[in-house]
């Protein structure tokens, strides 16, 4: 295959697996972020300081550390991945959903962060106030709760999306580093440091992932300005 923009057809691929490992992350770690960070904003938790804790583990432990945990849960010998394997044919290890499932585990704390924060910071009164006007809790979460803290929430899935983009050491543990499958940008840059020849390919591959933190993080900035405009007006 030919070069195109100047990238080989391996780069593309890294690129490209990148992006879909990281968006999958992304949208599967958000769900549970948003659900975690309501009920450690909102409810009286027994040993809410201990599960805070645990929630935000992959923050502080070696990268590797995480991998090689998810390896011996979710890896086809794991209680959790031969479980999956042998009742529904899904694996995980050596495999880029494996890969998006680490990014998603090392991603989660920083988004879980994020919209914690944000549900933190929201007036309770407003909330109080629907539910005196008979609204249920399930509807003053929708309506009032959700979108005031949509600047945490984009904030949260942009920084988990760039942590996902730049994860390396969680999955090169638990996937490995196998071209097309589950070598992403940083494994392929890390691959051409280690072979003569290879420091344009890496260079060329350390540009695109700059680019594309910066252009997450730009957006991140103005889709939440333009949040904050639209929630001023509201209140």
């Amino acid at each position: 295959m030919r070069p195109v923009l100047g990238f080989s057809a391996d780069e593309w691929t890294a690129i490209l697996l990148s992006l879909r490992v990281a968006t999958v992350a992304t949208v599967f770690a958000l769900p549970f972020a948003i659900f975690a960070a309501y009920a450690l904003a909102r409810w009286r938790i027994p040993g809410k300081l201990f599960i805070d804790s645990v929630l935000h583990l992959p923050l502080v432990m070696p990268p590797v550390v995480t991998g090689y945990l998810l390896l011996l849960t979710f890896g086809r010998q794991g209680p959790i991945g031969s479980f999956l394997y042998d009742v529904f044919g899904i694996t995980f290890s050596f495999r880029w959903t494996g890969a998006a499932l680490a990014c998603g585990v090392m991603g989660f704390p920083l988004m879980l962060r994020a919209i914690q924060l944000s549900f933190d910071t929201i007036d309770r009164r407003l909330e109080t106030a629907a539910g005196t006007l008979g609204a249920s809790h399930g509807w003053t979460f929708l309506l009032i709760t959700l979108p005031l803290a949509l600047p945490g929430i984009i904030v949260g899935i942009i920084l988990c999306f760039a942590r996902a983009l730049g994860e390396f050491g969680a999955t090169i543990t638990f996937v490995s580093n196998i071209p097309g499958e589950t070598q992403t940008i940083p494994s392929a840059i890390y691959t051409y440091t280690q072979v003569p020849g290879g420091e344009t390919q890496a260079l060329r591959l350390t540009f695109v992932s700059i680019v594309i933190a910066m252009a997450a993080l730009i957006a991140s900035e103005v889709l939440s300005r333009r949040i904050n405009k639209r929630i001023a007006v509201f209140e």
